[in-house]
């Protein structure tokens, strides 16, 4: 009796501080609060709430930031990739929309090339950069946001952005790039890996900050934060993961363990840790905003128990998100599946995939939705023989291998932002 009194008086106590802490999350910028470190407690108080094994109330109140924006889900999201520079020529878009006199500027024909496939294809969401592939947040934010000094004007307005897709319907997705963080990690080494004392860059000269770290952890969950209430409807995060060959860089590059260093694991199940532990920490964090989680994964990772070099466990990371989008574009693909040249048979292997993935997720309690990245690009950098031209039939043909696998939801990537025209996106059960 007495011990259940202690347990009830706990619950009391940490679910007064996990309301507490949910409404300073909120309202942190104005009262002046770190939200990192409001977060953090908010998310051990939940731990020890765990702790005392009792169910949190259903019906303690839940805050839901209001952004004054209307998005509906749609019947099944198919979208396309947009570049932060294609995104930004919505300005001079609607600049010609209101005076057509005017000519569209170089991004600007992008842009109304995309909303123009989309307004007449079945076609309903983009994928926009927010935080890019460098490390910068692809707008410039207040200049009291702890954010300002990444900010880069490639959007000049992006509530303005988001009211043009609202007019349109388009479902509104911020891509936000992780782990690769160059900018970060020249800022502040400290959350990068060193070699010889400098900060390490792959062949690319791009660094990755550290997926151990809390700090970094927060500072890009303040950048999903900051999407979410401009009004982005999902979170897409990409690169969450360690440098591709880390298994290889482990023993040779400096960098801090942080809490993960008194755990009792291997190496490579501390990065598959650190890696799912920041997918669920940020999932959470994001509950207040009431947007989608997805998580962008190598394909490859479905096929392995796990992919230990660079921390990512496919089901590790599904359980913890609305939404998981594996990279399947044929061209990344070597020999796999029994196919010797992937990119010459996308719908061969498209199928082999989707049925691996059907496995895998069948296996979830809650499984998140399918949403697989598809080609929508010539990858001639494969040489003579070993790649074919993409377009209407290479699409239609990883699409239709999707369908027939209970799969509807997709996304094109083009790095270069044009899309094939004439492709039928109808679903097959439609």
């Amino acid at each position: 009796m007495e011990k259940s009194a202690r347990r009830a008086k706990k619950l009391k106590e940490y679910s007064f501080f996990l309301l507490l802490g949910s409404l300073l999350i909120v309202l942190s910028s104005s009262l002046n609060v770190d939200a990192g470190e409001v977060r953090l407690a908010n998310f051990h108080a939940k731990k020890q709430i765990q702790e005392v094994q009792i169910d949190l109330p259903r019906n303690l109140p839940r805050f839901k930031y209001n952004t004054g924006l209307n998005f509906t889900y749609p019947d099944a999201v198919r979208g396309v990739y947009m570049t932060a520079h294609t995104a930004g020529g919505y300005s001079n878009f609607l600049d010609v929309r209101n005076n057509p006199s005017r000519k569209l500027s170089a991004s600007g024909k992008k842009f109304a090339d995309i909303i123009h496939l989309i307004d007449n294809t079945e076609l309903n969401a983009v994928v926009i950069d927010i935080k890019d592939d460098w490390g910068n947040l692809t707008y410039v934010p207040e200049p009291n946001s702890p954010l300002a000094e990444i900010g880069k004007p490639y959007i000049k307005n992006p509530r303005e952005l988001l009211e043009l897709l609202e007019e349109k319907q388009i479902y509104p997705i911020a891509r936000i790039v992780v782990f690769k963080d160059t900018v970060l990690a020249n800022k502040k080494p400290n959350l990068s890996f060193l070699q010889n004392g400098a900060v390490w860059k792959n062949n690319r000269k791009e660094s990755f900050v550290n997926p151990f770290l809390k700090e970094v952890w927060d500072h890009n969950v303040e950048v999903a934060i900051a999407a979410a209430k401009l009004g982005f409807k999902e979170i897409q995060f990409d690169y969450v993961r360690f440098p591709e060959g880390f298994e290889k860089r482990d023993q040779i590059l400096t960098y801090s363990m942080g809490a993960y260093k008194e755990i009792e694991m291997d190496n490579i199940q501390k990065r598959v840790q650190a890696v799912t532990d920041f997918v669920a920490y940020a999932k959470e964090q994001l509950k207040p905003y009431d947007v989608d989680v997805s998580v962008d994964i190598f394909g490859y990772t479905a096929t392995l128990p796990e992919a230990p070099g660079i921390g990512q466990n496919f089901t590790k990371i599904s359980e913890h998100v609305d939404v998981i989008s594996s990279m399947i574009y044929p061209s990344h693909w070597t020999s796999y599946f029994g196919i010797a040249k992937p990119d010459l048979e996308p719908y061969r292997l498209v199928t082999a995939y989707a049925k691996v993935e059907n496995e895998k997720l069948s296996t979830l309690e809650s499984r998140p939705i399918s949403r697989p990245w598809i080609q929508d690009f010539t990858a001639s950098y494969l040489g003579k023989g070993n790649y074919r031209n993409y377009g209407k039939e290479e699409v239609e043909a990883q699409i239709k291998a999707l369908n027939e696998n209970g799969i509807n939801e997709f996304l094109l990537w083009d790095a270069a932002n044009t899309y094939t025209v004439g492709v039928d996106y109808t679903p097959l059960n439609k």
